[in-house]
């Protein structure tokens, strides 16, 4: 009986200026392996499945419990998270592939500016004085904790821009996680401070405006953070700031 094996087509990209092209791997099967096991294995052995010695794919991850976001890439037509994609559940051949929204910078790493560049523009923080103490923060009712929770739990990984349609390289639509962002910091007691300036971000080119509400983000949140509601509910913000600025300008 043949040994059980593990069949790997990953498109790879030797640096951002050159042309993609695929390479096989095949490896020996374990149990309960996932996407991050077969590239480590892959790296202790860089051997394509013709048997030639070939150069070790590059990725990138860090927590290995779908927290950090870091290793984000498309896994059989899908983006999700390698470290919780777990062979066992895949079809084979597993076909891996950088996320397509974001500019290549050699095989599986790609180039997340577009997404630091939107939160910039939202003012993604909070913003307090740290020169002295200021002694407890607000506090926030239990029910408006709750959903600030969940909507914290965004790890900019990309999935929900990889997955969105009106993302793309010729759109400058900042994408579902921040307009999600702007609701959870423009709920926070001291955030809201910068409220104003957040709305007219969103209302700005590329902003909320762009969205088609394919609701494509929602499904694929690797987290299930209720983008769609956020929407939503920044629609209505924006829309109301709209109204108060042309009725007091």
């Amino acid at each position: 009986m043949a040994e059980r094996e593990i069949h790997l087509i990953i498109t790879r990209q030797d640096g951002p200026d050159n042309a993609p092209y695929q390479e096989e791997f095949k490896l020996p099967y374990r149990p309960n392996m996932n996407i991050i096991g077969c590239l480590m294995e892959i790296q202790r052995n860089p051997v394509n499945a013709k048997g030639e010695k070939t150069k070790p794919v590059v990725w990138e991850s860090n927590c290995l419990e779908e927290v950090c976001g870091a290793c984000s890439m498309v896994i059989n037509g899908k983006p999700r998270q390698a470290c919780t994609a777990l062979v066992d559940k895949l079809e084979q051949p597993i076909r891996v592939e950088p996320m397509s929204t974001f500019p290549v910078i050699r095989d599986l790493i790609i180039d997340r500016n577009r997404m630091f560049d939107a939160m910039k523009r939202i003012k993604g923080w909070i913003p307090i004085d740290g020169t002295y103490d200021l002694g407890p923060g607000p506090r926030m009712p239990e029910v408006e904790r709750q959903k600030a929770y969940e909507l914290s739990k965004c790890m900019t990984c990309g999935v929900c821009l990889e997955a969105c349609p009106n993302v793309n390289d010729k759109s400058p639509f900042i994408g579902p996680f921040a307009i999600s962002l702007v609701r959870l910091y423009n709920s926070h007691p001291t955030g809201a401070m910068n409220k104003h300036e957040r709305l007219e971000a969103l209302m700005g080119e590329g902003g909320i405006t762009d969205c088609g509400n394919s609701q494509n983000c929602v499904q694929s949140c690797p987290k299930g953070i209720p983008l769609t509601t956020s929407i939503a509910h920044m629609n209505k913000e924006t829309t109301l700031h709209g109204f108060k600025k042309f009725f007091t300008s």
